[in-house]
């Protein structure tokens, strides 16, 4: 079964090249970024990787840990590392999960069931689908997800500006218009009413009947 927006994250048990870890407690109290791969030594995989470790820190400010994935072994991402820093010039010290046995990639519904047991002599395009994102919540909810082709790198900075939304309006009750980015006027969602608009966001703007505009609250 596919995971939707606000299932709760399948909780899972993995070896990475930061050690072992169990999903859930790793997760603890804040965000999560969990993004896949269908296999080491993929050009597109390996400047996405780069990328995403020069983006860190901004994670870091959200409270979002960042944590990779590969059907291949660790040991066969710890040798892609030096691959990713001499494309990039950034170090990957996020963990990444090695899934050999497909688990994780069949728990979060990126390979069917009967894909097997075992990523050997798996190609690239036989793991096509193992291409996306999840944005986890501190309550182990799945916030978001996305799933690219193997031909197309991610935008990072989108999940950046996806996971200022997600924080903002589970904060507030508003929510983001098209193109959003942090600063900028939000939307009064329509469960707050004009009397408690007036009171929470004074001075608001009504676009239509149901689309009022406000400053971003802090």
């Amino acid at each position: 079964m596919s995971l939707r927006i606000n299932d709760t994250a399948p909780d899972f048990n993995a070896d990475t090249t930061g050690g072992p870890i169990s999903f859930h407690d790793w997760v603890g109290d804040g965000y999560a970024v969990l993004f896949s791969h269908p296999k080491d030594f993929t050009p597109v995989c390996t400047t996405e990787l780069g990328y995403m470790a020069g983006l860190k820190d901004e994670f870091a400010k959200r409270n979002c840990k960042i944590l990779g994935i590969s059907v291949d072994p660790v040991e066969n991402h710890n040798k892609w590392k030096a691959d990713i820093e001499q494309v990039s010039g950034n170090k990957v010290d996020y963990p990444m999960i090695g899934d050999p046995e497909l688990k994780v990639a069949k728990l979060y519904d990126m390979l069917p069931a009967d894909a097997g047991d075992t990523s050997e002599g798996r190609t690239p395009a036989d793991n096509a689908t193992v291409r996306s994102v999840f944005v986890v919540g501190p309550d182990k909810k799945v916030k978001l997800t996305l799933t690219y082709p193997m031909t197309t790198g991610r935008n990072f900075d989108e999940i950046l500006r996806a996971i200022d939304s997600i924080q903002l309006t589970a904060k507030h009750q508003v929510a983001t218009p098209a193109q959003w980015q942090r600063g900028e006027d939000v939307i009064i969602t329509p469960a707050v009413s004009d009397e408690d608009a007036e009171k929470r966001f004074p001075g608001f703007e009504r676009i239509l009947p149901y689309l009022r505009k406000t400053k971003m609250p802090h």
